[in-house]
């Protein structure tokens, strides 16, 4: 059974930096992804994903500029970098994986899914 372990998040004030990571668990290579729900939304938004071997990326454009995707392999951790936050970053993201190796946005593409960590961007 694959799990990911997510770790980071909090409280940060607008403007602010944070680093979301994700640990897979046992280790393995795969390609992941990000995803964010917001209060009151029913459903997650993307927000990035990355190639089980770090040689592609892509970033939603809400958050590009802002946000990047990165990995380390030999830790099997991806990580999501979040600077210059927004108020409107404020929200629940969730790390996921799939087994198939390439870059997919929607969220039914994923098939393992991380816990879960508030990220809350306020003054």
């Amino acid at each position: 059974q694959v799990q990911l372990v997510q770790s980071g998040g909090g409280l940060v004030r607008p403007g602010g930096s944070l680093r979301l990571s994700c640990a897979t668990r046992p280790s393995g290579l795969y390609a992941k992804g990000w995803f964010r729900q917001a209060p009151g939304r029913r459903a997650r938004e993307f927000v990035a994903a990355i190639t089980w071997g770090g040689d592609n990326s892509v970033i939603a454009d809400s958050v590009k500029g802002r946000f990047t995707i990165s990995r380390d392999n030999a830790k099997s951790t991806v990580y999501l970098q979040m600077n210059s936050l927004e108020p409107e970053d404020t929200a629940v993201y969730y790390c996921a994986a799939r087994n198939g190796g390439g870059l997919r946005i929607g969220a039914e593409d994923y098939d393992f899914w991380g816990q879960g960590t508030q990220v809350t961007v306020s003054s």
